[in-house]
């Protein structure tokens, strides 16, 4: 009779952000300026600003960087310093919580969806970090806001197939990066309101130790026909933002039943719900779908509040958070990303 494989526990999780805060009210008034003919045709997307639930967020460059045109040259490079400075970052806070040293990892997982790097991240600071020349690297890019969760479940995977080995989960997003003052969608203007930059990093090991957050059963549903959902578009200047005025609604309407289905599927008794805050009406939408009481979602809207929308690592900073509180018991790890896609992955807190 075989074994049952063992659990695979997070042994630590950190988290960083780039040095320039941008305030909300002063986006605003640049969105104002930028963004004027939308604006004046659309009094009411100032709005938005104002109902974002945020009130600052970091970003790699200051906001006087946006204030000029930049190509794919200068984005790149912006990406690159931004993207290494913020995986050394998190990575190393996330090695010495873990109690090990980066040449002790056996594989590293990069998440990043918004630049583009070749050779990747983990390759270009694996020399100043002091990764081993054996790891296994595996960068995973276009998961959008579902990268957090679904990375941390392809983490959960390659550690639970070789027991003991130290598997190294990194997600960095710089989404401000995607900023373009030569587009005027409703879309642009809306981005400009939400988005900020931000890392995360866990630590994973396949290992007896009940002390620990335990990693179990993942899954993921896509919807058919729903691509022009979320997403990029690329053309010379860079990346340019696909975002539906339908996503709250879809979210609403769509996302109960395959919860549902992933709770049962995971035999999970009433879990608590650890969210990727997309924003504030998508939160709202969130809460609604899974028959949450309004206000539920404390720390998704903290972390919106004080982050904006950081992509695939905000899912992480909000786990950080319910672990700071003394999480117990069951949990799901859900996020929503291009595809369109919701991720989930169920959590065993110590001493549930």
């Amino acid at each position: 009779m075989s074994k049952a494989p063992l659990p695979v526990t997070l042994l630590s999780l950190a988290t960083a952000v780039p040095p320039h805060i941008l305030e909300q009210s002063a986006v605003a008034d640049f969105a104002r300026r930028i963004y004027a003919k939308p604006f004046a045709r659309y009094p009411k997307l100032a709005d938005v600003f104002v109902n974002a639930g945020i009130e600052r967020r970091h970003s790699v460059r200051p906001l006087e960087w946006f204030e000029t045109p930049h190509d794919w040259t200068e984005r790149t490079r912006a990406y690159l310093d931004g993207a290494s400075a913020l995986f050394v970052q998190a990575a190393q806070a996330a090695l010495d919580r873990a109690g090990i040293r980066a040449r002790d990892v056996d594989v590293i997982v990069t998440v990043s969806s918004t630049g583009i790097a070749t050779p990747s991240l983990e390759a270009r600071v694996g020399a100043q970090l002091g990764f081993k020349s054996s790891a296994a690297r595996v960068p995973v890019f276009g998961l959008g806001c579902a990268g957090g969760v679904s990375g941390l479940s392809i983490g959960a995977r390659l550690a639970r197939a070789v027991p003991g080995d130290n598997v190294l989960v990194v997600v960095v997003e710089l989404c401000t990066l995607a900023f373009r003052s030569d587009r005027s969608a409703k879309a642009d203007v809306i981005s400009s309101a939400l988005f900020g930059d931000g890392a995360a990093a866990v630590v994973l090991r396949a290992e007896p130790d009940d002390a620990a957050l335990r990693i179990g059963a993942a899954a993921e549903h896509t919807w058919p026909n729903t691509l022009d959902i979320m997403g990029w578009t690329v053309d010379p200047v860079g990346f340019g933002v696909v975002l539906s005025r339908s996503l709250p609604r879809f979210v609403e309407q769509r996302l109960a039943a395959p919860a549902r289905r992933f709770i049962e599927a995971a035999k999970l008794i009433a879990p608590q719900f650890i969210c990727h805050p997309g924003g504030a009406k998508v939160l709202d939408a969130v809460e609604t779908a899974l028959e949450l009481q309004k206000g539920t979602l404390r720390d998704e809207r903290e972390v919106l509040r004080g982050n904006g929308n950081m992509s695939a690592p905000s899912v992480l900073f909000v786990l950080e958070r319910a672990l700071k509180r003394g999480l117990r018991g069951s949990a799901v790890l859900t996020a929503l990303g291009p595809g369109f896609t919701a991720s989930f992955l169920a959590l065993e807190a110590a001493n549930g």
